[in-house]
């Protein structure tokens, strides 16, 4: 194959991942209008028509789709042959890509992150952060960042943080108005400010255990937010009882700005991981990465 016919390959798959030859072009940092020359050119050669041009909007025909299928595992497969050459590298190289929570991220990832970057100016690190689950392999992410240990069997699920709590609470004000509820049953009237799930769309129903006892709360109330740090905000406040992960909160449980309540009924339960998929064969540089995340008690 000709070196200007790869280049043509390689322009049409930026045109079709991105809908559009106005990104596409912005991506491979060449003009738009010699970017839509080679798609006519490898069109022409192929005498085939590969994409649907509308004034709006840009999407592959039956051909080029099956052209996609050929060519995104061919230069997958060449982007980790490129990658593993940083294995003769004497210090390892290369770019981890990671998608997160907001909390993880900041509580987790940058702690580990600042100082491995600093160490290793060869590795560079992209973090992500996402509300909601995350395809990491259509994402082209290298590694995700999630609650439990639960995943998809073609997943290898590692332990980066110790056993976390969660917390109800509430400011103090709004306890003196409503009374301090001394069960979760108690909540019931309560106004809670609720977390909308990123991933179903859904109410998160509230998760308490005690002494084997599990009992799972669907709370109602004035606030609803998809973002735990405004559901913090809402409590400070004095809006409402609220519920996130213990260390999201624990500075204003020691200022006296927000109190904890049913904390005997909030035990420890599985912690952040780091997930990744089975059939990857790791970097040097992510496998640098994984093993300062790597928790160990």
């Amino acid at each position: 194959m000709k070196r200007e016919e790869l280049g043509n390959l390689t322009m049409f798959l930026a045109v079709a991942e991105e809908r559009s030859f106005t990104k596409a072009a912005a991506k491979l940092g060449i003009s738009q209008s010699a970017l839509s020359h080679s798609m006519r050119r490898l069109e022409a050669k192929l005498g085939l028509r590969l994409l649907t041009r509308t004034t709006r909007s840009v999407a592959p025909t039956e051909a080029g789709e099956r052209l996609i299928e050929t060519l995104r595992p061919a230069f997958d497969e060449i982007d980790d042959k490129l990658a593993s050459l940083t294995e003769l590298r004497a210090r390892p190289a290369g770019t981890v890509r990671i998608t997160s929570s907001a909390h993880a991220a900041r509580a987790v990832l940058w702690p580990v992150i600042n100082q491995l970057t600093a160490d290793n100016p060869d590795i560079n690190v992209e973090v992500n952060i996402e509300n909601g689950l995350v395809d990491i392999v259509s994402g082209k992410y290298d590694a995700g960042v999630r609650l439990g240990e639960r995943l998809d069997q073609d997943m290898i699920a590692v332990s980066i943080s110790p056993k976390p709590r969660m917390a109800a609470f509430a400011a103090p004000a709004y306890l003196e108005r409503h009374g301090t509820p001394q069960t979760p049953y108690d909540l019931a009237g309560q106004n809670c400010i609720s977390l909308r799930m990123a991933t179903s769309g859904g109410l998160y129903a509230w998760e308490f255990e005690r002494d084997g006892k599990e009992l799972r709360v669907k709370t109602e109330g004035q606030l609803v937010f998809n973002d735990p740090d405004l559901i913090v905000a809402a409590a400070l406040a004095g809006r409402g009882i609220a519920f996130t992960v213990d260390g999201h909160v624990a500075r204003h449980f020691s200022d006296g700005s927000l109190i904890k309540i049913l904390d005997d009924w909030c035990e420890p339960f599985d912690g952040y991981y780091l997930y990744y998929p089975c059939r990857q064969q790791p970097s040097p540089a992510f496998s640098l990465v994984l093993e300062a995340l790597r928790y160990r008690s």
